[in-house]
Formats: structure tokens, sequence, C-alpha cells
């Protein structure tokens, strides 16, 4: 055949995937401009500080291109990581800014990672339909779909931790690590530490478990030279803590019940408790998250049925056939890591401190897929064990399981999957919008009132109800009004008579309210 026409089916081929990539992230992202409504308060923060990072090179406080952003004053105080105000700032440099964009953006890292997982099913066990399968599991999974559009740092963990796992199998299938691969395996877990507070913990014991890897003497090496390069991207946030002490810690005093003068004996056994209650069945299939935000309430688990069925025969799998393999006593041991970072913390089952968990026992499937698929009982090639193959090796050793019978049960588990998806989406887009609160829809309305005003600047209270100020300060962003029509009151500071405040207070004292909506509401003070 000649080369130019193999030259253009190549093209071609790459044409459409790309553009059945498009199509897909398309479908993925519909009804973002809806659902989820509103704005959350830290949407709008992690947003503004975006904007400012990508006209001023500064955020809202400090320095220029800081490594940790401040967000809120007046006892609200917070930091948040650098990774998804950096990412949306390039956005912004060239867009302008907007809501539904935001949701977009943190859509399209939530989607990459599900393809990414996907790709990484694909690279484990040599075949594209369980990549597939995989993927398409992602998009439906009901832990990811809710997170998907939200604009909080969680929705990159999945991204960040699929690019480790990636680097890590790569690098699995190396006799010896160079410092490029140790670099970049450090890479991967530096820019899962930098992206959330729960990633600084899971990083560091991700790292740690690396020794499981450390089967030979140039293997040890290969993993010591992937710790040196870890430790030298933590010394920014040492740098950073040495210079705002506590600031990195606070949160985790507010959310946990690790503090300053607790027994050692009492947080243990807190843990222990807190551990056990974060791998409770009944949210992870029947209820989910608690928090409206997080999960759509009535729209059933955080995972389908399917894929925990799935997940757990790759588990067994691992446990029976597997465990020589360091890949997958890594995976093994990944998957009970990720429940760290949501057990040191109050709050059972929170879905967005345990993003990585469903990434772990995604990666479970594909041994299950592997051994469902498996053509018949022989033993796995050099080259599958090369792969980290594990469902050839445990049909070929139990026997009595027919293919027909097992390729019954996996087009059950799929009907089941698409199915409870099916479901999981009719209650997302039912009950999705009605969010009012979650999402802050109110404050719009107060804030519309108080711009209708002739009267300038407009005071900016915060009170019970949380630092809204940063709402007003977001929406006159997008409507490119200047900063200087608003004014931040500082905690307890009194505005000027006459004035016009928007208030996230209880009450007001002599004031003339000009709207309420939610527990915001506009006033003239008299």
């Amino acid at each position: 055949m000649p080369i130019p026409s193999i030259l253009s089916r190549e093209r071609i081929k790459i044409l459409a995937w790309v553009a059945g990539i498009v199509l897909l992230f398309s479908a993925y992202t519909w009804g973002l401009s809806t659902n989820p409504p509103g704005f959350y308060v830290d949407e709008s923060a992690l947003a503004y500080n975006a904007y400012l990072l990508a006209h001023t090179g500064a955020g809202e406080f400090g320095p220029r291109f800081p490594l940790y952003f401040q967000m809120f004053t007046n006892g609200f105080t917070q930091y948040v990581s650098p990774t998804q105000v950096y990412l949306l700032a390039l956005i912004f440099r060239f867009l302008p800014p907007s809501i539904l964009l935001a949701r977009i953006f943190a859509a399209f890292w939530v989607f990459a990672a599900c393809l990414l997982l996907g790709l990484l099913a694909r690279r484990i066990s040599g075949q594209t339909r369980i990549g597939v399968v995989v993927t398409a599991t992602a998009l439906l999974t009901p832990w990811f779909f809710d997170i998907r559009g939200v604009l909080l740092e969680p929705h990159f963990v999945p991204f960040a931790l699929s690019l480790f796992l990636i680097a890590l199998y790569n690098a699995h299938a190396k006799e010896n690590w160079n410092w490029r691969t140790a670099g970049l395996l450090a890479g991967t877990l530096a820019l899962l530490t930098y992206c959330y507070t729960s990633g600084r913990i899971l990083g560091a014991l991700l790292a740690l478990g690396l020794i499981l890897f450390a089967t030979k003497r140039q293997r040890l090496v290969g993993v010591i030279q992937t710790w040196l390069l870890y430790g030298l991207t933590l010394v920014p946030i040492l740098l950073f803590n040495r210079q705002h002490p506590q600031a990195l810690v606070r949160r985790l005093y507010e959310i946990s019940y690790i503090r300053p003068g607790v027994p050692f004996r009492e947080i243990a056994s807190e843990f222990v408790r807190r551990y056990l209650e974060d791998q409770s069945l009944y949210a992870l299939l029947m209820t989910g998250d608690y928090h409206p935000r997080h999960h759509v309430q009535g729209s059933g688990g955080a995972l389908l049925y399917a894929t925990f069925i799935l997940a757990m025969i790759g588990l067994l799998l691992v446990f029976t056939r597997g465990w020589r393999d360091p890949w997958w006593r890594f995976i093994a041991y990944g998957l009970a890591a990720s429940i760290v970072p949501g057990a040191l913390t109050n709050e059972p089952f929170h879905q967005l401190r345990l993003m990585a968990y469903p990434v772990f026992l995604l990666v479970l499937t594909v041994p299950a897929l592997q051994w469902l698929v498996a053509p018949k009982a022989t033993m796995p090639s050099e080259q599958e064990r090369s792969r980290g193959t594990i469902g050839g090796q445990f049909q070929a050793r139990i026997g009595g399981i027919s293919r027909p019978v097992r390729l019954c049960v996996l087009f059950l588990l799929l009907g089941a999957t698409g199915l409870q998806g099916a479901r999981f989406q009719a209650a997302f887009r039912r009950s999705g919008p009605k969010r009012q609160y979650e999402f802050d829809v109110p404050y719009k309305a107060v804030y519309d009132t108080a711009v209708a005003q002739p009267i300038r600047p407009i005071y900016l209270q915060d009170g019970k109800w949380g630092p809204a100020y940063m709402h007003a300060m977001w929406y006159s962003t997008i409507e490119g009004r200047s900063k200087s029509e608003f004014v931040h009151l500082p905690d307890r500071g009194r505005p000027p008579r006459g004035s016009v405040v928007i208030s996230s207070a209880e009450n007001c004292q002599n004031c003339e309210v000009l709207k309420r909506s939610g527990v915001y509401f506009v006033y003239r003070v008299k």
C-alpha cells in the first residue's frame, strides 16, 4: 500500500478518535450551566484568585505568584493549594471569566482522569475492550460525576493519582529505575501533593509504599532516588510553613480530632473507629456522602454495585494469585492508604476527602475483567506475567468455571452498570438543580438588588453565614465592575450612615432591609 494512503488512514483514525472524545466530553458536561446551580463560596474564592493571578500575578492577599493562596478573612481564613489556581489562571488569561467556564474546567480534569484510568487498564490487561469498559465505568461512577463541574480542589485528585499510577506501572515494567524514571514518579507524586490537603497525606503514604517495588538492589536504589527527588519537591512546603506557622495545619485542627493536647491513645482509638466507618458499605453503595453539595441525595450510593463486585473479585484475585507481583501489592496498599485522609477527620464518608478511594477500586476491576473474558483455563504467557496479568492465572488454577458462565456474569454486571448509571443520571438531573442553598444561589438576588442602587461603594459584611463578600468580588469580576465599587468591612466594622450593605449576618440594627434571599440580605443604613 502506498505510504500516502497509510498516512491518510492514520490521520482519519486520529481525527475520528478526537471527534469521539470531544462528543463524549460534550455529553459528559451537558447540563453544567444549571446543574449544579449557583456558585458555592469556596468556588468563588478559587475562581476569583485565579482571575487575579492571571491579570496581576498575585492572589487576593500576599505576594506575587504565591505557593498557597489565602482565602477569606475575619476568622474564616483558609489556604488553597496552588495547582488548580494556576491552571485556571491560564484559562482566564485568554478567556473571559464565567461560572460555566470554571465548571467546564473542573469537569475536564475528572473526564481526563476517567480516560487515563481506561488507558491504564488497557496497559495492564493488553486488551482495548477492558480499557473501554473501565473508562465507561469511571464516567458512570456517581462519585466522579458528583464532583465533575464543582470547582473545588478535590476534583483534581483522580487525575493526579491516575498520572502517578501510569508512571508507576511503566516503571514496574523496567528492570532498573534510572533518574528519569525516578523523576517521573516524584513529579506525579508532587502534583498529587500540591493539589489538595489530603494530597499531602496521600502523596507521602504512596511514596512510602514504593518500598514494595524494592525487590532487588537495583530497584531499591531507584526507590531511594525517587524519595530524594520527591523530598526536594516538599522543600517549598516546609519553607512556606516556616514563614506562615500553623497556616497549613489550621484547617486540620478545625475538621479533625487531632489537636494539640489530645492524648495519642485517644487519637489512635478515634482513627481506628473512623477508618472502619469510612469503609461503610451502606454509605458506599446506598446513600453516598450526606452533604448535598458532594452527592445528590436520593440518587443512590457513591459507587455502582457492579463496580464494587468487580473490585472485590479483583481484590480476591490479588490476594490469592497476584500477591507476588509488586504492582498488585501496591494497588492493595494504595486502596488501604486512600482511606487515611478521610479517617483523620470528623465527618463520616466525606467523598471529597476520599477521592483517591474510587481510583484504586476501579483499578482493581481490571484483574476481574481479565478473568471474566479469559478464553480458556490455560497458563498465562511470559508476556502476560510481565504485564501483571493475573486473571489468566486465577482461571488456570481454579478451573471448573466455564467461559460461557463467566461471560454471562460479565454481561449481567455490565447491564447492571448501565441500568444503575442511568438511574443515577435521572436522579442527578432531576434533583441536582434543587440544591439552591448548598450552592449559595440566593446570594445573587441580593447582589443584583445592591448593584441596582445608585449608592457607591457597596459595603460587604460577613456574619454567621460565612465570608459571603467573596461572591460579590467574583460576580463583579464576571460583570467587569471595578473593585472600587465594593468595600469589604473588617470584623465588627460599621458601615457609614446612608450606605448600602450586603450581609451574611443574622440581622442588622438601625437599617432598612431592601431584600432578603435565603440567609443573605441587603439593607440601607439609616
